[in-house]
């Protein structure tokens, strides 16, 4: 057991008290990082260091000019290439005028809980004129996963592809072993003409849902079907004959993308950081926070084509941004490249038909590790609701309510002192409670084309549900149609699961469970949960700390589709979570 004596003290004392108190004991934590990051550095892994400047910058979209919030003046944010092993030292600088953090999004940060990064779950944010220091080790995982802001909205623009090769001399496990020509990191977002801070600061006063973007963008760039975008539009070189490695990145706010890319066909070979078998197919559907390796071979005639991205929109009723974002990828042939480029065929907004056949088709690349027992198995019901209107409040919702979204009918709410994880590890009363509830407090039709209105309004709270160290957990998680039905990408952090099925309707064990993919489910951290329908995701809980689980629509989780695992400590310093570092931004 470990003892951890004073520490409701010091979370109740003064910055300059906490500052001056166990030095000796974060000297000691320093050390044990290099000595740990130099071990591993003797098992051919390596130690990377990077500078972090959150700041300002200008720039100029659609006719516009404004000053965003960045890292290191780029949009997007500087590509972070790492080796499967090496151990990740990132200091961040906040020169902005916003509170941030940075989550580093599906790294398993075993043990290292301090850095995962979302705002008052694991640390309190990083002031302005403050900075903080991430240490972790990127471990068992290799293909493309991302970094973004987790403060408010202000990951519309703070956001970068987190590159994750092969140890050196082990080879891909894709195209026969060899190298791609060149892989191409593939950055998908919004951009709104408002800066996003004061989009959803409008919103969440008034209760209404949040403005949609003016642009979508591949790479910070609309492309050329936007006004005043064609001279800047996104395009990247190829050559005749060679396979190249596209690393798309789903980094829109609220927006599931479909992709294609005109006359070439995409073989899926990795998604989230997990390999997959080879999967070919004309279109992508890839969900915020999610992220999508595709090989693709240059075999077409000389010339440029495409690539181009729109709305999945699953909710009916409910504004999205209805633009297509493009960027070019030219041959380089000056003969051919003076027409118009070869534009793709996308699918309808609101194909379901062609989103659930992308991610029903992809495979796991080997045998999953899947054990056969359970030990926890949870059924949580996603979606959005209303809050009826109270004294003095402005209520721009529905029939004078206000947006709000719940899991099991808990609608999230973050601390504002201290962080959850800082709760937990220093035993401090009042922060958040332990009974998240393992099913839904009603049951009832949940994919009803009219739900009861007495099950519109959730109940706020903080609350999360503790899981033992090396817990099987299975979750069915199941979408509801209280007020609107729509796809919902669920994201964990802490964490990779199988995704063992998904299907429409309500869930039904009787049933389901034969559909389970129990030899080669995908493994993923972000799963969509289908419109009206269900998926259910294992994992093993074998990574100690506080853990959120949400929506990676903004949106949703900024109304509170969210709640958190609270996985106890096993047995030993292996199996338990470190100390706090010395640098943890204070609250």
């Amino acid at each position: 057991m470990r003892v951890r004596a004073g520490k409701q003290a010091v979370l109740g004392m003064s910055s300059s008290s906490r500052s001056s108190i166990g030095l000796y004991s974060q000297l000691l934590l320093l050390l044990s990082l290099t000595l740990l990051c130099s071990q591993l550095q003797l098992t051919i892994a390596k130690e990377q260091y990077h500078e972090f400047v959150i700041q300002e910058a200008a720039v100029t979209r659609l006719c516009r000019s404004r000053r965003i919030m960045t890292v290191n003046g780029q949009f997007p944010g500087p590509a972070v290439e790492v080796s499967e092993g090496d151990c990740l030292v990132v200091k961040v600088t906040n020169r902005g005028n916003y509170n941030v953090t940075v989550h580093w999004h599906g790294v398993r940060q075993m043990r290292t809980g301090w850095s995962d990064g979302p705002e008052f779950v694991t640390q309190c944010p990083i002031r302005p004129g403050e900075s903080y220091t991430y240490r972790f080790t990127v471990k068992a995982q290799e293909g493309t996963l991302w970094w973004h802001a987790h403060s408010s909205w202000l990951r519309a623009t703070v956001h970068g592809a987190l590159i994750i090769r092969p140890r050196a001399g082990v080879p891909y496990p894709f195209n026969d072993g060899k190298p791609p020509a060149r892989e191409i990191p593939v950055i998908l977002g919004e951009w709104w003409d408002m800066n996003p801070i004061d989009v959803v600061r409008a919103a969440t006063a008034t209760g209404a849902a949040p403005n949609t973007s003016d642009a979508l963008t591949v790479n910070g760039q609309p492309g050329n079907l936007y006004k005043c975008s064609s001279k800047d539009t996104t395009t990247f070189p190829v050559k005749s004959g060679e396979t190249n490695l596209l690393r798309f990145i789903n980094a829109a706010l609220n927006t599931e993308l479909f992709v294609s890319l005109a006359g070439h066909t995409m073989t899926v070979v990795g998604v989230d950081a997990s390999y997959t078998k080879p999967y070919a197919t004309s279109v992508l559907m890839i969900a915020p926070g999610q992220t999508t390796d595709v090989l693709v071979t240059f075999d077409q005639p000389a010339g440029r084509y495409y690539l181009a991205a729109r709305a999945y929109a699953s909710a009916q009723g409910v504004p999205f941004d209805n633009t297509t974002t493009t960027a070019v990828f030219d041959y380089g042939a000056a003969a051919a490249s003076t027409g118009s480029p070869a534009m793709p065929t996308l699918p309808a907004y609101n194909d379901t038909a062609t989103a659930t056949t992308f991610t029903t088709s992809l495979r796991g690349l080997r045998k999953a590790e899947l054990p056969s027992r359970v030990d926890e198995s949870l059924f949580f019901t996603v979606g959005v609701g209303l809050f009826n209107c109270s004294g003095g409040q402005s209520c721009g919702g529905p029939n004078n309510t206000r947006f709000t979204a719940s899991i099991n009918n808990v609608s999230f709410v973050l601390p504002s002192t201290v962080s959850i994880l800082q709760a937990h590890y220093h035993g401090a009363a009042g922060v958040f409670t332990a009974d998240f509830p393992a099913n839904p407090p009603v049951q009832f039709d949940y994919t009803a084309q009219n739900v009861s209105r007495a099950l519109w309004q959730p109940v706020p709270g903080t609350k999360v549900y503790k899981l033992k160290y090396g817990a099987v957990v299975q979750i069915v998680l199941q979408g509801t149609n209280i007020f609107a039905a729509e796809n919902h990408p669920i994201h964990i952090h802490g964490y990779d699961f199988y995704i063992l099925a998904e299907g429409f309707g309500n869930f039904n064990a009787a049933t389901d469970t034969a559909k389970f993919n129990l030899d080669d489910p995908p493994m993923r951290n972000t799963v969509g949960v289908p419109v009206n329908g269900w998926a259910v995701i294992r994992f093993v809980a074998d990574n100690p700390g506080v853990w959120l689980m949400h929506c990676h629509l903004d949106v949703h989780i900024t109304w509170g589709l969210a709640m958190a695992f609270l996985v106890e400590d096993g047995v030993g310093v292996l199996q338990s979570l470190e100390a706090p570092p010395p640098d943890l931004p204070l609250c």
